[in-house]
């Protein structure tokens, strides 16, 4: 085999570690955001905070105010607004001044502000709750399992009770019959049924009330045990709370109910209203959920008649290099510590470079939708627009792929809400007179609608489709459905009400 050199021209693609850190940081979340730069400043001796020096306010006015012209000047609709202005609240009324207050505050006696004393409310809603919010939140197990031990089983009626816990799913049902309890308990033991539903009523009676129920049913009257013996329209209630009734009443056949029971509308309607107040669900009220926090990362206000976009900076604080530790580097020592702050700076500069692309690249989207979604911000979301990650993509000119990293978990404060950035996206329906309708506004219309029907004869989704054609907005029953399956909204037979 003959053996040549052959030279041949082509092209790829190598992505620097200096990149992949861009591109990282570019589809984290304010949160994620906030943790990755506490790590950084921790983990790198050269990177610091930059605080910001206090202002005059004469200074920051006129700051302020030559950039706002300088823009207005320029014919931008989108002008940076300063932190100062949007974190800006007015201030509370006092007759005291400043100095007055802090001195009052120190005239007390050392050990009153360090113990609470018989003159200091001993409420505890004034007070927060510190273990509460460091431990983790508690099961509905753990607290049945805590009233099991408070109860005096035997050890057999422990171990069945045990075992009737562990069925309890988190709604607070038995998630099995007593069979399968049986048969879980094992044959050595020997027990009855009759055992073990004697001990599920115990278990039964434990808070929250209905919790162990076999049904919905056995739910409901359980807590309307509870009630007391005169409550108005009980014992309707307690007729109607049977599995044969509650399946009627999902269907919404009121007039086979009023057959059933021999009521009018408004007895059926009273009694409905009853049941309604019960909870179904009485795991739920056990379980707590750990609430997510959403902290914006653009606040948009209207400033001068345009509305303006800007980056929270306590979302992104600023870095710099620390000076003092950049002195210590001397050029050409190649010792182990001079080597280590060396590279300790190169990864400096190159998080803040990536940091400030990243909020140049965030701040231009959402100027860019603000820009689009004008109609949104002054009159709502009837007046959304149609949007497509590429339409803003061709405005900034960037690949839809970064608009949609930076679109993704990224949220806006506006006088309206807060609204992730794909909200501002939706795809569009053709109009009667050739326009184009974005799908938000329409589900915002649908949802107008069903608010304002009438109870006893809600709208359909023919009907509805019917009135979007009068508005000059093409839309088929089918879509419609879908669009109120999307903010679930349950189907005109199941939003009939009685009266």
């Amino acid at each position: 085999m003959k053996q040549s050199l052959d030279l041949k021209l082509g092209q790829h693609l190598t992505i620097t570690p200096q990149l992949q850190q861009a591109i990282r940081l570019l589809q984290l979340s304010s949160i994620e955001l906030q943790q990755e730069i506490q790590e950084a400043l921790e983990s790198n001796p050269l990177l610091e905070e930059n605080e910001r020096e206090d202002e005059t306010p004469d200074a920051k006015n006129e700051t302020e105010h030559s950039a706002s012209d300088s823009a207005d000047a320029n014919g931008e609709d989108s002008v940076e607004i300063s932190s100062d202005e949007v974190d800006a609240l007015p201030a509370a009324d006092t007759d005291t001044a400043p100095g007055e207050e802090r001195d009052a505050e120190w005239d007390e006696p050392f050990e009153s502000l360090t113990a609470p004393t018989a003159s200091r409310s001993t409420s505890d809603d004034d007070f927060p709750d510190i273990d509460a919010r460091n431990s983790p939140p508690q099961t509905l197990r753990d607290h049945l399992l805590w009233q099991m031990q408070m109860t005096p089983f035997s050890d057999t009626d422990k171990q069945i009770a045990l075992t009737l816990i562990d069925a309890v799913n988190e709604d607070g049902y038995l998630s099995c019959n007593l069979e399968e309890i049986q048969q879980a308990l094992g044959e050595n033991h020997a027990i009855e049924i009759d055992e073990i539903e004697a001990v599920l009523h115990q278990i039964q009676n434990f808070d929250p009330i209905g919790v162990g129920s076999r049904d919905l049913a056995e739910c409901l009257r359980l807590q309307m045990k509870l009630l007391a013996p005169e409550t108005p329209d009980l014992k309707t209630a307690k007729e109607l709370a049977t599995p044969a009734n509650l399946a009627l009443l999902a269907a919404r056949d009121y007039t086979q109910l009023r057959r059933n029971l021999k009521l009018t509308a408004e007895e059926l309607q009273q009694a409905i209203e009853l049941i309604q107040r019960l909870n179904p669900r009485p795991g739920n009220s056990v379980t707590s959920s750990q609430a997510g926090y959403v902290v914006p990362d653009i606040i948009v206000r209207k400033f001068r008649g345009v509305w303006r976009a800007d980056l929270n900076s306590d979302v992104s604080p600023r870095l710099r290099i620390n000076r003092q530790y950049e002195k210590m580097i001397h050029r050409g020592d190649s010792s182990a510590d001079n080597r280590y702050l060396q590279d300790q700076l190169q990864q400096a500069r190159w998080f803040i470079k990536s940091l400030t692309s990243r909020n140049e690249t965030l701040l231009k989207v959402a100027r860019t939708i603000v820009d689009r979604q004008r109609a949104f911000f002054d009159h709502g979301a009837e007046a959304m627009k149609p949007l497509v990650l590429h339409d803003v993509a061709e405005s900034v000119t960037m690949h839809e792929s970064t608009i949609s990293r930076v679109t993704t978990n990224k949220y806006m404060l506006t006088p309206r809400g807060i609204f992730e950035l794909k909200y501002f996206f939706s795809s569009h329906v053709t109009t009667a007179d050739g326009g184009t309708c974005s799908a938000t506004a329409i589900r915002s219309i649908i949802k107008k609608l069903v608010e304002c029907e009438t109870p006893t004869k809600p709208i359909s989704d023919s009907k509805i489709a019917e009135i979007l054609e009068e508005q000059g907005i093409n839309v088929a029953r089918r879509t419609v459905a879908k669009y109120r399956e999307f903010m679930n909204i349950p189907p005109s037979s199941q939003r009939k009400s009685l009266v």
